[in-house]
């Protein structure tokens, strides 16, 4: 009876599996088209850019948060996009649609860690071969900032100049509360497809209202999420907040008082590794942030922060997010 019954349970397990979205089935040189990057293994993941009509000050890889996509750099309701913005001020901006995500192939499920910074450097390199006499600069938003963080703590990291982490995804399960590993962990085993809205939760991402309705209306903005992508989520930022410590670049880390996504508590650890007391690594702390930064009605106010970081990675923040800002970030109500 217990062998049928631990049959019956391994059974049932193994048709719960959990999904990773597929690999290509080729292996060929990674390139860019104007609306394409296509990946070591032949995948065509859309592409975004936005160009300057004066010389180039820079090369900026922007790469996107968690069931998000590229279109999360554009002009949004409310607020200016990081894309026309910077274009505006020099840089020539780059975003893509990371595999699972967006109008990629197999929306919906998780790439793998490592598929997902492998796509992350393997772009980095050819924007490098592109725009071989000016400086490429990386820009990571929540999901996307520990993408960067584990490619940049690699032996052989891309070939970045200096980065910005906006509210980077270091919700680590070392900085979980143990009900919530536990509910991860079963449910990865147990129902790997379901997928919680997460609505009931009373957390929200922004103060730019008309925004969040606008990707609440986009079919390509994924609103109910499999539990084993947020499994496979957990695993990187495992991985980010433990390695955000040997970023090897001057990096801007940028976080808001009011985030509701990534708790402070984990920030503040991640931070503990990140600043170190090293010169090249600074923090901006906005007072009436939240975690989608840069569309929210104070994103201009981020943007030529980090236009400013980017165009000289020594001189003082503009608006003087950085003054105090660790101590600010540690006292500041939750």
């Amino acid at each position: 009876m217990r062998a049928a019954l631990a049959a019956l349970a391994l059974a049932t397990l193994a048709a719960c599996a959990s999904r990773v979205a597929p690999t290509g089935s080729l292996s060929v040189n990674p390139s860019i088209t104007e609306t394409a990057f296509l990946t070591a293994d032949g995948l065509s993941l859309p592409l975004r850019h936005w160009l300057p009509d004066s010389d180039l000050a820079g090369v900026v890889l922007a790469v996107h948060g968690f069931n998000d996509y590229s279109k999360s750099f554009d002009v949004v309701p409310g607020a200016p996009g990081v894309g026309p913005v910077l274009a505006a001020k020099g840089f020539a901006v780059y975003a893509y649609d990371q595999r699972g995500f967006g109008a990629s192939p197999h929306a919906g499920l998780w790439p793998g860690e490592d598929q997902i910074t492998s796509d992350f450097a393997d772009l980095a390199r050819v924007l490098d071969r592109r725009h071989p006499d000016v400086p490429l600069y990386a820009l990571g938003v929540s999901m996307g900032g520990a993408v960067m963080i584990t490619a940049m703590a690699a032996d052989n990291p891309p070939p970045v100049d200096a980065a910005v982490l906006v509210a980077p995804a270091v919700w680590s399960r070392s900085t979980m509360p143990f009900l919530y590993r536990v509910a991860l962990w079963l449910g990865a085993r147990t129902m790997p497809g379901a997928k919680p809205t997460g609505r009931g939760l009373g957390r929200r991402a922004s103060d730019n209202i008309e925004m969040l309705r606008d990707a609440a209306r986009d079919p390509l903005f994924i609103k109910e999420t499999r539990i084993d992508s947020i499994y496979g989520l957990s695993n990187l930022m495992d991985r980010a907040q433990s390695q955000i410590g040997k970023m090897p670049v001057p990096t801007l880390y940028v976080y808001g008082a009011r985030d509701e996504i990534i708790p402070r508590g984990a920030t503040e650890k991640a931070l503990e590794r990140f600043l170190n007391n090293s010169a090249d690594r600074r923090l901006g702390f906005y007072d009436t942030g939240w975690h989608m930064m840069l569309r929210d009605l104070q994103a201009e106010t981020v943007l030529d922060d980090i236009a400013s970081f980017l165009g000289d990675a020594t001189q003082p923040l503009p608006s003087g997010a950085e003054t105090d800002a660790l101590i600010r970030l540690k006292t500041a109500k939750k």
